[in-house]
């Protein structure tokens, strides 16, 4: 009896390892798709996005609830809310009709993405150089105001900056170290023209 069930076991065992590994891959695949599903949500909503406010027609910075977004797409089409705005806690309870722009232009709102494409192609105010790609894990550039300060774009207000944009200049990375430098200490430094 012992030798029917062993041999029973033998025969058994290959099919019965193949089924557990057809379905243990299967379930990591599901576990890939749904993470990567995710993430990929989750890597679109996140971060500060610039809209107009359909009540006042002003510009304002919103982020949405991107962990939100990510949740609910397992079930359809995100679900996009605000996480926070630049009108609020005053205006918290608006109906938030501007997701509507969020989910027409998604990229187009985001203010990183509104920042590299207005220094696209911009000679530095100082230097000249033409802006490249803008890596954000650099030390990025900052803005020359009208009054000829140097200011890094993060000390702008979000809901601000498009009006900066339109009057500020460019100003590169390694200008924007150097020229406040040279302007706060004019004993110190030595213009010697280069020739280009």
């Amino acid at each position: 009896m012992l030798t029917v069930l062993d041999d029973l076991f033998r025969n058994s065992t290959g099919p019965m390892l193949a089924v557990y590994l057809v379905v243990t891959a299967a379930i990591a695949a599901g576990i890939v798709y749904t993470v990567r599903s995710l993430v990929r949500v989750y890597m679109k909503y996140r971060g500060t996005r610039i809209v107009t406010c359909p009540e006042t027609q002003q510009h304002a910075a919103v982020k949405v609830n991107a962990g939100h977004a990510a949740a609910t797409c397992l079930f359809g089409d995100p679900e996009v809310r605000l996480e926070s705005c630049s009108r609020w806690p005053e205006r918290r309870r608006c109906p938030q009709d501007c997701i509507l722009e969020l989910e027409s232009t998604p990229d187009g709102c985001r203010l990183r993405n509104m920042l590299a494409n207005w220094y696209a192609g911009k000679p530095c105010a100082f230097c000249h150089r033409t802006f490249e790609q803008i890596y954000w894990l650099d030390p990025k550039p900052a803005l020359l105001s009208p009054e000829g300060k140097v200011v890094e774009w993060e000390a702008i207000h979000p809901e601000s900056i498009p009006d900066a944009l339109g009057t500020h200049q460019p100003v590169c990375t390694e200008c924007k170290v150097v020229e406040p430098f040279r302007a706060e200490h004019t004993d110190l430094v030595t213009e010697r023209p280069w020739k280009r």
